[in-house]
């Protein structure tokens, strides 16, 4: 069960920037240790980051924020931090998340819009000073998968690396743009003006233009249609003038995005003790299985039919007790 109690140094850190007295209510965590909470006092409220050291470090955040703060996006404004303490007091974006908007009942075409207009602005610029979203780490990702999702249940790995090995350079841009990485309706706020808050995007890299939508169209928390998917990418590439190249790429990347998460989301049951993102691992797979279909992915395809019988693709906690 999550722990809902402040840190220990919250209090000192929140009298200092003057908001002594406020009450301090917790928010949803996320799949790393950060923790967040609502301060409130009087008719002024802000959100209280929780990045603990040594397991956390807020740093690269805050420089994303105010790289993107300063060419307009919508960053979380920065109160004040301490960063001995990982404590960081943020902007309040409010409630209205994207997510929730649509499964109220919003229509999703106007909101995934929205979200793809802001890729559209943000691609406009060169890329910030991030580290490169290259061959190394796209090829970290897809270890991923290997170490957990197959060791977990005993899937032999002969030949995966080569199989990756000939299609990953397709993913890696012509013009590298800042990529946020986890871009997608849980980490978008609906603010005033049609405007978007963004959260969650202290791992921003220099990458390729396909992968946030990847993010955000192959969503691994909530479906997203394939109408959806196909009219927002028709919208972008109108926007952008991307070809057939970037068709590729979107597959390649959403490949290996996907397959990543499901290694990711096996690790966070087995080492990190969060059992329910398992439970999101079949729709995952069905997203795999369509970029899989790409004629790009042909040597990844082959593998993972030749390895990975449709008994084995889904949620590998129930897969795992099966086979015990």
């Amino acid at each position: 069960m999550a722990d809902l109690t402040p840190p220990a140094a919250a209090r000192g850190f929140l009298d200092s920037l003057g908001w002594t007295g406020a009450s301090i209510t917790p928010l949803a965590g996320d799949a790393s240790f950060r923790r967040y909470f609502r301060v409130m006092t009087g008719d002024r409220r802000a959100v209280l980051m929780d990045a603990p050291p040594p397991n956390e470090d807020p740093r690269p955040f805050l420089a994303v924020a105010r790289w993107l703060g300063e060419r307009g996006f919508g960053a979380p404004h920065i109160h004040g931090e301490a960063l001995d303490h990982g404590l960081v007091l943020l902007e309040d974006f409010g409630d209205d998340r994207m997510r929730e908007a649509i499964d109220a009942g919003a229509a999703p075409a106007p909101l995934y819009a929205r979200a793809v207009g802001t890729l559209v602005r943000l691609h406009a610029e060169p890329a910030g000073p991030f580290p490169p979203h290259d061959l190394a780490l796209l090829t970290q990702g897809t270890e991923t998968f290997a170490t957990w999702y197959c060791d977990t249940l005993g899937i032999a790995t002969d030949g995966y690396a080569e199989a990756w090995a000939a299609v990953l350079p397709l993913g890696l841009p012509a013009r590298p743009v800042t990529t946020l990485r986890d871009y997608h309706a849980e980490n978008l706020m609906l603010l005033p003006g049609d405007r978007l808050g963004l959260l969650d995007f202290q791992d921003a890299t220099a990458g390729h233009p396909a992968y946030d939508l990847v993010s955000l169209l192959q969503d691994a928390r909530r479906d997203v249609e394939p109408e959806i998917e196909a009219a927002m990418l028709d919208g972008y590439r109108r926007e952008t003038g991307q070809g057939s190249a970037f068709d590729t790429a979107y597959h390649v990347l959403g490949a290996q995005r996907n397959t990543r998460i499901l290694g990711v989301f096996t690790r966070l049951w087995k080492r990190d003790g969060k059992p329910r993102y398992p439970s999101l691992c079949p729709r995952v797979w069905r997203y795999l299985e369509r970029d899989l279909a790409h004629p790009a992915l042909a040597p990844v395809k082959a593998w993972f039919d030749a390895h990975i019988p449709p008994s084995l693709r889904g949620d590998p906690m129930l897969l795992a007790a099966r086979a015990a």
